[in-house]
């Protein structure tokens, strides 16, 4: 069986404000973007990594692929306008060089999540091997209230016990071909799914969920990458 990562890092990280995508910030002086190719490069049973990247950015990736030593082992695909299509393209790479089989796995991993672990990702593909499907996820620690929106704001509608909530984090894992059918219905039916989980579900398939860690944060606003420098450095004391 084979197992395939794709991390989508075609984003333009808007919300970060700075002069370039936050998937190529410094993170303890590497490129938030390594960080999370190395986790999953440190893990034997993945067969091979896609990321895809805006046009522009291919080369500048390739060659940060070089320096720290990915190649052969990191392909680098041309990302969509969207996760979903980004997502996509880097399935289709995969089908049209590893000739993946139906039952192989994929792991799909928000490139802006740069200190995920390998006992995290390994026990997502054992997940997905025992349930086809398979997502990190975080029990809610807030109370969550069901609003409705209106002109002069949110009005509460109800209080959702937080023992049925959890906040999925990635990587997302699920057998090749039933992502890729639930990919071709979604794009056939033009829906656009919030992440690869939500086009599974929608296609009908139960998604099993795997403990996540609040270390798994995904950067998206400054204080995030403060926070993300505070837990490299105390992984880097141990």
């Amino acid at each position: 069986m084979q197992v395939f990562a794709i991390l989508p890092a075609a984003g333009l990280g808007t919300r970060m404000a700075g002069p370039q995508p936050k998937q190529f910030l410094s993170l303890g002086g590497v490129p938030i973007l390594i960080h999370s190719l190395r986790a999953f490069a440190s893990v034997p049973r993945i067969t091979a990594i896609v990321v895809a990247v805006r046009k522009p950015e291919m080369e500048r990736v390739r060659a940060q692929i070089a320096e720290h030593g990915f190649e052969g082992r990191v392909q680098v695909v041309e990302g969509g306008d969207s996760r979903q299509e980004s997502v996509a393209h880097a399935l289709a790479a995969i089908e049209r060089g590893s000739g993946a089989a139906p039952d192989d796995i994929v792991l799909v991993h928000d490139a802006v999540r740069p200190l995920i672990d390998a006992a995290t990702i390994d026990r997502t593909i054992d997940a997905v091997a025992l349930h086809g499907a398979a997502i990190v996820g975080m029990p809610a620690v807030d109370t969550i209230k069901q609003v409705e929106r209106t002109a002069h704001g949110a009005l509460i509608t109800s209080t959702i016990p937080r023992e049925f909530i959890v906040q999925a984090q990635t990587p997302q894992g699920f057998r090749f071909k039933l992502l890729q059918s639930a990919f071709a219905e979604a794009m056939a039916d033009g829906f656009v799914g919030t992440d690869e989980a939500s086009v599974v579900e929608r296609a009908g398939h139960a998604v099993a969920v795997v403990p996540g860690s609040a270390v798994n944060l995904k950067i998206t606003q400054p204080g995030d990458l403060e926070l993300a420098e505070f837990y490299l450095q105390q992984q880097r004391a141990r």
